[in-house]
């Protein structure tokens, strides 16, 4: 027996990039306030995926797929010798470990690919941006939760086969994962050590992915939207909303001026209608200027925008209501409903109309989960 090279530098570091890409991109699946490391890791799988089908042609001879090339029929005869008590002792991946990794790969393609989907048509964002409508996204949603279920089942089976191999063959799979060696007889081929190359590669596509994409956390949103001061910018906040300088003067006088998508033309109009009563004060607007707003409103309307925020509210509303309080609307109460009482009565809040407490895009109107924050 000798000491061989098994595992080349680029597969090692795929394999924990992957499994580490997919375990945050699971436990921020949950959180809107995480959605744009969520993302992140979701685009960074799927490049790591194209990295590993390069690899699989172009790697080491134990990441290349000729090297672990058994059919399905073979995985299960092997599964039942480990499962005798004497399964083959494999190098590479055994017929088992090698119809995990197709697996692993297929459910993680199609993971990303539903995620892309998912973020173009509910957050009308990505890539993916305005290819399907916010329903349609819903819809992709669900095989998006679906395969990733799935996905995370077989890295449990995936464990549970490691362990038994580890306990069978009395070797420590993990750590060759990290050291890349194994014993081998003493006529195993070994993979060449000058691939350091492809991972210094994939080490850099990585690191250049993640500088882009967080260091935008560190720019005003000003410089994107085209309002505000001081404002962080965050990943997919969206494009520019409709602005019009005469509405944002005379409603933001007095307090936020609540962008028109976030209720509906009726709403406006009534709202207008009923502007001697403003919330307890007359806003004694002239008729030109008056119709020059509601204009604006109307034409700007939530039933008029494909964003997320304007669909939701809008839908969640009867046809025959026409409320005036954005935080009466039903979605935006059970958007809000696990908030607790002390963080609204937070002095960085103390009240819910205080939009831009919590959201870093509030001015801007567009509302995307990945801008919220909760002051503590």
């Amino acid at each position: 027996m000798k000491r061989v090279l098994v595992w080349d530098v680029p597969t090692r570091l795929f394999h924990w990039l992957f499994a580490t890409s997919f375990a945050i991109a699971w436990l921020t699946s949950e959180n809107d306030q995480w959605l744009s490391v969520h993302t992140f890791f979701g685009y960074l799988m799927l490049g790591l995926i194209g990295f590993r089908l390069i690899w699989g042609v172009a790697g080491g001879h134990y990441a290349r797929f000729t090297s672990f090339r058994y059919s399905p029929m073979a995985g299960l005869a092997y599964l039942r010798q480990v499962l005798s008590g004497s399964g083959t002792r494999y190098l590479g991946h055994n017929p088992a470990g090698s119809q995990a990794v197709y697996l692993l790969l297929a459910l993680g393609l199609a993971v990303c690919i539903t995620g892309l989907f998912t973020q173009g048509g509910e957050e009308q964002q990505g890539a993916a941006a305005g290819l399907m409508s916010i329903a349609a996204g819903r819809m992709v949603k669900e095989g998006h939760e679906i395969t990733a279920i799935l996905m995370l089942l077989l890295v449990f089976g995936h464990l549970a086969g490691v362990a038994v191999e580890s306990w069978l063959h009395k070797e420590n799979l993990p750590r060759s994962m990290v050291t890349g060696i194994k014993d081998a007889p003493e006529d195993a081929p070994a993979s060449r050590p000058y691939r350091l190359t492809g991972a210094m590669m994939l080490v850099a596509v990585t690191a250049f992915g993640a500088w882009w994409f967080f260091y935008a956390l560190h720019h005003p949103i000003e410089k994107r939207l085209g309002y505000g001061e001081g404002v962080p910018h965050v990943a997919f906040v969206g494009t520019k909303l409709p602005d019009n300088a005469q509405w944002r003067e005379e409603c933001g006088s007095c307090h936020l001026a609540f962008h028109p998508s976030l209720l509906p033309a009726r709403s406006w109009q009534r709202m207008m209608a009923e502007q001697e009563k403003h919330f307890g004060t007359d806003l004694a607007l002239d008729e030109s200027t008056s119709k020059a707003l509601l204009d604006f409103m109307v034409n700007n309307a939530a039933e008029k925008s494909a964003r997320e925020a304007a669909v939701k509210i809008n839908s969640s509303i009867k046809p025959e209501d026409a409320p005036l309080r954005i935080t009466e609307t039903p979605y935006w109460v059970k958007k809000h409903q696990d908030i607790a009482e002390s963080d609204w009565r937070s002095a960085k809040v103390k009240s819910k109309v205080n939009c831009g407490a919590c959201h870093q895009d509030a001015e801007a109107g567009t509302f995307e989960d990945a801008a919220m924050h909760i002051p503590r």
